[in-house]
């Protein structure tokens, strides 16, 4: 019995087995035919058990999935990479040029995007 154990209510992830080895494609590779096809789930813990042990979970899109706990409170650790520097003032500048667009179309007057007084309201006196 593992020293883990989940609370009902806890977020935790459970994992799957979709399909087994026999019943996978035969277009796979050999070395990916030969595991399970396996999913991952984060949600709610409906009841409280031990880590390995079968539990429902409710997802955030209210789903209810069935599966082995394989983690309590688990993190997100997927990236995209390092920022590349020409893309990373986009965000800023289209947030500014959506509020004068946004402005003229409610005939408000608003500064140039992108000049002195950008990101203030109203501008600095």
């Amino acid at each position: 019995m593992s020293d883990q154990r989940c609370r009902a209510g806890d977020w935790v992830e459970v994992e799957s087995v979709l399909l087994e080895p026999a019943d996978r494609s035969k277009n796979l590779p050999e070395d990916t035919a030969a595991q399970p096809l396996r999913m991952w789930i984060k949600g709610y813990a409906e009841s409280a058990v031990d880590m390995g042990a079968e539990v429902c979970v409710q997802t955030v899109t209210g789903r209810t999935v069935t599966g082995t706990l394989s983690d309590i409170n688990p993190g997100y650790f997927h990236t995209f990479g390092r920022p590349i520097p020409e893309l990373v003032h986009v965000g800023p500048d289209l947030r500014e040029r959506l509020a004068a667009y946004r402005a003229a179309q409610h005939g408000e007057v608003l500064d140039e995007p992108g000049g002195e007084d950008a990101g203030t309201e109203g501008g600095a006196s």
